[in-house]
């Protein structure tokens, strides 16, 4: 009998335990899985032509990285402009553009946008196609999410001059540096791009997309101090009136927490 009453309570123990995470869990992952996003490497080169594989890292581990952190498989976009150079092709804006509005169509609930590139105070580098402006970016993300919850982050070097542009009350615009500042890490020898590794570094501690960015902030300005590069890039984020509560409150989905106080019954014979 005394067996019977230990177990009944070791049942107890974990059903109190065990249950909230897999609620909140559960709220975490459904928050986030109807969104549509895309990553996007718009580049393969580095300042002298030779090509890096750091935009690519990128784009393909943050897909990866925000599919564990709630967004649905499915609904995301890992796009590149880099030719194959075994086939001799390559992807055009067009056809990747078609491959974002797809998911967008598909996934109605929330946007995220995320290009990683070269840029300059005119836009950011498009492959072989010239430069994408601030404006034409704005048209873009109006037409593939309309005026549901939109976040856009442009990791490229002033990449702040695309906030003017891309304000607006749906939206959260992250940018990799000040519109007057360049930004770090895309050498052939990087991995990522600075502001990337830091996205990713941040994402497994943060709560949600402005804790993210806050996270993200720190990181890059730490990495940059102990590296003693100058001029700082000084990431730039922008959140919208009307989205601002909603993404502060909404969070990514996380692993179930381990209590260190649950005790565990021994078994008696």
């Amino acid at each position: 009998m005394r067996s019977l009453h230990l177990f009944a309570w070791a049942l107890l123990a974990a059903a109190i335990v065990c249950s909230p995470a897999k609620a909140q869990g559960e709220t975490e992952e459904a928050a986030f899985k109807d969104w549509a996003a895309a990553f996007v490497a718009a580049d393969w080169r580095d300042g002298n032509g030779r090509t890096i594989d750091a935009f690519d890292n990128a784009s393909r581990d943050l897909a990866k990285a925000f599919a564990s952190a709630g967004l649905k498989s499915a609904n995301i976009a890992d796009l590149s402009l880099r030719p194959n150079i075994i086939l001799g092709t390559a992807p055009s804006s067009r056809k990747m553009f078609e491959a974002i509005e797809a998911k967008t169509k598909a996934a109605q609930s929330g946007c995220l946008l995320y290009f990683t590139s070269h840029g300059s105070p005119e836009g950011i580098v498009l492959g072989n196609e010239g430069l994408l402006s601030p404006e034409r970016m704005d048209t873009l993300v109006d037409q593939w999410c309309g005026e549901r919850p939109t976040v856009v982050v442009i990791s490229a070097c002033y990449s702040g001059a695309f906030l003017p542009a891309l304000q607006a009350a749906n939206r959260m615009v992250m940018t990799a540096a000040r519109p007057d500042r360049t930004s770090f890490g895309c050498s052939a020898e990087a991995t990522y791009p600075y502001f990337d590794a830091c996205v990713l570094e941040a994402l497994p501690e943060a709560d949600d997309f402005v804790h993210l960015a806050s996270l993200t902030r720190g990181c890059v300005a730490m990495r940059e101090q102990r590296e003693n590069l100058w001029p700082r890039s000084e990431p730039l984020t922008s959140v919208g009136a009307d989205v601002e509560d909603m993404l502060i409150f909404t969070n990514f989905k996380r692993p179930a927490p381990v209590d260190d106080d649950l005790i565990i019954l021994p078994s008696t014979p």
